[in-house]
């Protein structure tokens, strides 16, 4: 293969890999917000409740098992805990445990939009590699 050959193959690479990012991050996002607007359209404030409970608990194992796995860096095993670690306080925030007060019932639907926005920020500040966001992708498929 030629040198114009080889920059242009790692060049394609380069570029399918930044779209797979973008596009595994869209997917934890979409899982985010899926989740609120089911929140939303439910009617019952128990089973709001439940379906919180259930996704973040979801997203929290899915979270545990990419960041156990062999293909995960140091660095994103780090990163994957410290988001953990955020979605276990919104949880003990729903449920008013580990010195948390309970989300009132009427807040349910703003508190599920407020996970949202507070996941879309840490992924602002928290880079994970390609293949850790897809671990994460399969896992919560495979959970769900």
């Amino acid at each position: 293969m030629t040198r114009r050959g080889t920059l242009l193959l790692i060049t394609a690479m380069l570029l399918s890999l930044g779209t797979g990012l973008a596009s595994a991050q869209d997917r934890i996002h979409g899982y985010l917000n899926e989740t609120a607007l089911q929140v939303r359209a439910t009617p019952g404030v128990l089973h709001k409740r439940e379906i919180l409970s259930t996704r973040l608990g979801q997203l929290t194992r899915a979270l545990a098992a990419a960041r156990n796995m062999p293909l995960t860096s140091a660095g994103d095993a780090a990163n994957l805990a410290r988001i953990a670690d955020t979605l276990h306080e919104r949880s003990d925030e729903l449920a008013g445990v580990n010195g948390f007060e309970r989300v009132p019932d009427d807040q349910l639907d703003a508190f599920a939009s407020y996970i949202v926005q507070d996941m879309e920020q840490a992924d602002r500040t928290v880079s994970m590699s390609l293949v850790t966001l897809l671990l994460i992708i399969i896992i919560v498929i495979l959970i769900a």
